[in-house]
């Protein structure tokens, strides 16, 4: 099963949305102490005051917002956090601040605030990548970038279990065309359903591309999946390159994040390293039987791991014509900046595990 996470800086809303919101809130001139200190106070509910701080807060946590629509926005953010004090300050009233799992609610959010913020801080010390490092990266990837191409795929997900794995893979091999792999299927009572997509290069995952840019049309790919079989047929595909220039804000995007990640990955090791952990009580030996049977998994490995074979590997192509049904061909989004991210260089096609 590929797994890959990314690190993900956060996005500060522009200074000037910013400056708009606090014209806003303050009104205009007045300069003595006392607007200055009424300056930071957008509105008082009982007793209690609500910042613009608070509000900035808020609206740096909405990506894209336009400086145009801040002023807006923020007498939205501010209602929402005046509804929001009413209603604490009445559970305060009634003590449900004191509720044991009100409580415990709270202390898992500080330390997920308190361990994300620390994550960034060491994260924020990964150096930008070169421009020679960048080129180096787009001429190694060329499934990626310059012989970059939109794939047509006919994908079936069947439900299987695991001694009936070999006998899928035969019968796929065995097949003259997808058409007659399914009334395989049919005629053994297989759950399965289709679909046809098309997905360009940086939607699938990397570690396959290189392997899936060699697939001739009718080739396909077996893969097992916790619930059983997925069979993914390449049915066409089309050249769409993507010269340096496009790439390189995605690609040095990509690169920084990973090295975000190595760093908070090595960083954690050496905490682990440094400190003395030790596991007591029903955890002292992996997972708790009682949980375990709860959740119905073994500690182990999933039931459907084939051990005769790895997870994905190719069928020969089909000699017969690939299945009538139409494929979509439409075309592929624009590669931007944005498009193969970080994130998106990093999913793949689901399935593919």
């Amino acid at each position: 099963m590929i797994e890959t996470r990314s690190f993900v800086a956060r996005v500060s809303m522009p200074m000037v949305s910013v400056a708009i919101v606090v014209g806003l809130l303050t009104g205009c001139g007045g300069d003595d102490k006392k607007d200055k200190a009424a300056s930071q106070t957008a509105a008082k509910v009982n007793k209690e005051e609500i910042t613009v701080h608070q509000i900035n807060n808020v609206l740096q946590q909405q990506r894209g917002l336009k400086p145009e629509m801040a002023a807006s926005a923020s007498v939205q953010v501010l209602e929402r956090l005046i509804d929001q004090e009413l209603a604490i300050q009445k559970a305060q009233e009634q003590k449900i601040d004191r509720d044991p799992r009100v409580v415990q609610q709270i202390e898992s959010a500080r330390r997920e605030i308190i361990s994300r913020a620390y994550i960034e801080k060491v994260g924020s010390g990964a150096p930008k990548p070169t421009p020679a490092e960048i080129k180096a990266y787009y001429d190694s990837k060329p499934a990626l970038f310059s012989e970059r191409k939109i794939y047509s795929f006919q994908e079936l997900m069947i439900e299987a279990d695991t001694d009936q794995i070999t006998s899928l893979r035969e019968a796929l091999a065995a097949a003259t065309d997808i058409n007659a792999f399914v009334e395989y299927l049919k005629v053994k009572n297989y759950k399965f359903g289709g679909n046809q997509a098309s997905r360009a290069a940086e939607q699938l995952p990397l570690s396959s591309l290189d392997e899936i840019a060699k697939m001739k049309n009718g080739q396909a790919l077996f893969s097992v999946t916790p619930k059983g079989v997925q069979v993914t047929v390449l049915a066409g595909s089309r050249g769409q390159p993507v010269d340096e220039v496009r790439a390189q804000p995605a690609i040095e995007q990509f690169l920084l994040n990973e090295r975000k990640r190595k760093l908070v990955e090595d960083d954690s090791k050496a905490l682990r390293k440094a400190a003395k952990i030790e596991y007591v009580g029903d955890y002292a030996n992996g997972a708790p039987k009682s949980l375990e049977e709860k959740l119905n998994v073994s500690p182990t490995r999933s039931p459907l791991v084939d051990a005769s074979a790895s997870a994905t590997e190719y069928v020969p192509p089909a000699p017969a014509p690939l299945a009538s049904a139409p494929v979509d061909t439409a075309p592929a989004e624009p590669f931007t900046a944005s498009s193969p991210s970080g994130k998106a260089l990093q999913q793949g096609l689901k399935g593919f595990k």
